[in-house]
Formats: structure tokens, C-alpha cells, sequence
């Protein structure tokens, strides 16, 4: 791997460091809320999504910051923000201050993904974008896998605030890190077109953002938040499952399917990402995954025996792995040029936006037509997503 590969597996370490803390949080926070002078469960869910939506009208500001100040100026600001937050919860107590904390780590992972993705699209040419996007979710999913695990091990034994601190400090090693190895300019990756600064709205730059805005909706939304649930309604024996002679819930269950999903993310998402800078291309990787994704999802609303149902849902953590690294491999090949901030930005904010408005929707499903309802809304979701790629590239004769 060259200097510039280097740089990409150096922002991706930097940004699974900065994850520690947020991943913790999703483990402790619905436990320990009491520790934060807390009134009532409400003040998690809150505490827990905040940062999603102060993402939303803060990524126009980041991408701007983004195209005049050097690339490891801002992700220098990120690792700050994140360490300072993490801080926060082993310091303060009371709704307020720990809410404005959780905002700032919603301007601190703008920062991170869209700093993320330039250095990506600065390292790599379209020959290797695919494997360096792969390699960059998955060594970020260690942080998130790492996070949970140090919520849910470590906090019983050194307390929930000697973890944040914990955190924390090991947070402040990305500082040095992003000065040294994150790149201070963006160097495109295609010649510069010289068309205006706003990316043209065509059908090859519209399904990227289409493609993210599903993704986010159905995996990082509808799925996690119905995921529970869903396990729930197929446990037997009474609603638990006993494995190597421990007896678990629906919760536990779910937390077990996400840790694996996260482990074998470093290995398969390079993997997916290599296949996609073959000859053959990205398109017919990624309408493979879409419909498995769309037939699984559909057979978790179905009445199945539960091996067979918990077969299709560990088939929709496999290709939500496959979906998610190419989507932003996508994402970045519409980018390349001398648009990439803007396109980058306004992708993360249609991400953000889907993620955001995943656990309403989930919420409403569930109410309304049951677990089953949420399966077949992925399924037509990830379907819709798949004939629009078809349909437009077969007017394009590029199949």
C-alpha cells in the first residue's frame, strides 16, 4: 500500500478512536441514565439521536469549512470535539450539558465522514476506490465494535465515568496521528470540470444520493430500530434463546447479530470493494446485494421456522456490508473531480437525513402493520433501489 493508501488507513483508525465513545454510549445510557442526573427514559432517546439532527442543517457549513481550509484542520477539530464530548460524560451530570455534548459529536462525525471520504477520493484512482472505501468501513466498524464491547464490559466493573474518561484519553491519540498522516489539501482524483460549483442534478449524480438516502433508511434506521422487535416476535421458548447454555433475550440477541455484523466487517468490506474495481464493475455486485437484500428482507415477514428466519436476517446484515461500502464507493466515483466537497456534503447530509427518519418510520410501521410490515417496507425500499440502477443503466447501454 502506498503513502496515500497510508493516509486512508491511518483517517480510518482515527475516526473507529472517535467512535469509542458514541458506541459506548448506545450501551450504557439506556442503563445508567440515572448516573446523569436524568429524569426519565425519554432523556436518552433524546441524548441518543440529537446528533443526527444537528448533523443535518450543520453539513452545508462543514463542506464549505471543508473547501477553504485545509482537510487536517478540520479533522484535527473532530478528534478535539469528539474527546471533549466523551469527556463530558465522565464529568457532568444533568440533561442540558449533556445534551449540548452529544450536538457537538454530531458536528464532530460530519467532520470525520466528510474528511473521511476526501482523503479516500484524494488516495485512490477509479482502480481502487472500491477496496479503499471497504478497508475504510470496516476498520471503522472496530471502533464501533470496541466501543460497545468496553460499554458493556467495563463499565460494570470501573463505572460508567471512569469508562467515558477511559475513552476519552485514548481519544486524544488521534490528535497527533491526523497531523502527522492526514493530508492538508484535496488532490482530485479526476481532471476538474468547469461547470459551476453546484454538482449538476443528472440521473449518474441523483442514484448515488438515492442509493444513500435507502441505505441509511432501511439499515441504519428502520432495521436497528426495529431490530428488537423483530427478534422478539420469533424467539421461542417464550421469547428467549439459549446458546452455549446461557439464556438470552431479544435484546441480547440483537446486540450478539450487531457485534458480528461488526467483526467481519474489517474483512469483507474490502473484499466487496476489491470485486467492485474488477472488470466487471461495481453495478452487477451491487444489484446482487440489493436483491438479496430485498428477498430477505421480504422472508423476515414471513412466517418462518426460526433457524430459517434468523438464516435471512444474518443474509441482510451480509449484504447490508456489501450495500453500505458500495454505495459510497458510488457515491465517490460521482464525486471525483473538482466538485468532491459539495457532492461528498450533500450525500452525507441525504445519509443523515434517511437515518434520522428510519426510527420514525420503523416506529409507525410496527404500530400499524406489525414486525412483518417493517420487512416488506425494506424489502420494496431495497427493490426500488435496484430497478432504478437497472432501468437507468440499460438507457445507457452500460450493462
Amino acid at each position: 500500500m502506498n503513502a496515500h493508501g497510508s493516509s486512508v488507513r491511518v483517517i480510518a483508525w482515527i475516526t473507529a478512536v472517535c467512535l469509542l465513545g458514541d458506541s459506548m454510549l448506545y450501551i450504557v445510557l439506556p442503563v445508567y441514565w440515572q448516573h446523569y442526573g436524568l429524569d426519565a427514559l425519554w432523556q436518552v432517546g433524546v441524548l441518543l439521536s440529537v446528533n443526527r439532527f444537528v448533523r443535518l442543517p450543520l453539513g452545508p457549513l462543514i463542506g464549505w469549512l471543508y473547501s477553504r481550509l485545509p482537510k487536517r484542520t478540520g479533522v484535527l477539530a473532530a478528534v478535539a470535539l469528539a474527546c471533549a464530548t466523551t469527556l463530558a460524560f465522565g464529568f457532568f451530570s444533568g440533561f442540558a450539558l449533556l445534551l449540548a455534548a452529544r450536538a457537538l459529536w454530531g458536528a464532530a462525525w460530519s467532520m470525520l465522514r466528510i474528511g473521511g471520504y476526501l482523503t479516500v477520493l484524494e488516495a485512490s484512482s477509479g482502480g481502487d476506490r472500491g477496496q479503499l472505501l471497504g478497508r475504510y468501513n470496516g476498520i471503522i466498524g472496530i471502533g464501533s465494535l470496541v466501543g460497545m464491547l468496553a460499554g458493556g464490559l467495563l463499565a460494570d466493573l470501573l463505572g460508567v465515568r471512569a469508562v467515558a474518561l477511559l475513552l476519552g484519553a485514548v481519544m486524544l491519540a488521534g490528535l497527533p496521528f491526523t497531523w502527522r498522516f492526514v493530508p492538508s489539501t484535496v488532490t482530485p482524483s479526476a481532471p476538474p470540470r468547469t461547470d459551476a460549483s453546484v454538482p449538476r442534478l443528472t440521473a449518474a449524480t441523483l442514484l448515488p444520493l438515492l442509493s444513500g438516502f435507502t441505505t441509511a433508511l432501511v439499515f441504519f434506521g428502520l432495521l436497528m430500530s426495529a431490530l428488537s422487535p423483530l427478534i422478539a416476535t420469533r424467539l421461542p421458548d417464550g421469547g428467549t434463546l439459549t446458546l452455549a447454555g446461557f439464556t438470552l433475550g431479544a435484546a441480547s440477541v440483537a446486540g450478539v447479530l450487531q457485534a458480528l455484523r461488526w467483526g467481519w466487517s474489517p474483512f469483507l468490506s474490502p473484499w466487496f470493494g476489491r470485486q467492485s474495481d474488477g472488470p466487471r464493475g461495481r453495478l452487477p455486485l451491487y444489484l446482487a446485494a440489493l436483491s438479496l437484500s430485498a428477498t430477505a428482507f421480504a422472508l423476515l415477514a414471513l412466517p418462518l421456522p426460526f433457524g430459517l428466519w434468523l438464516a435471512a436476517l444474518l443474509a441482510v446484515m451480509l449484504a447490508n456490508t456489501a450495500i453500505t461500502t458500495l454505495s459510497d464507493t458510488l457515491a465517490a466515483d460521482a464525486a471525483a473531480g473538482s466538485r468532491a466537497v459539495a457532492y461528498m456534503t450533500t450525500y452525507t447530509i441525504v445519509v443523515d437525513v434517511g437515518a434520522a427518519l428510519g426510527p420514525l418510520a420503523s416506529f409507525v410501521l410496527l404500530g400499524a402493520f406489525g414486525p412483518g410490515g417493517v420487512g416488506f417496507a425494506c424489502a420494496a425500499l431495497m427493490a426500488f433501489t435496484a430497478a432504478a440502477w437497472l432501468i437507468f443503466h440499460r438507457k445507457r447501454r452500460m450493462l
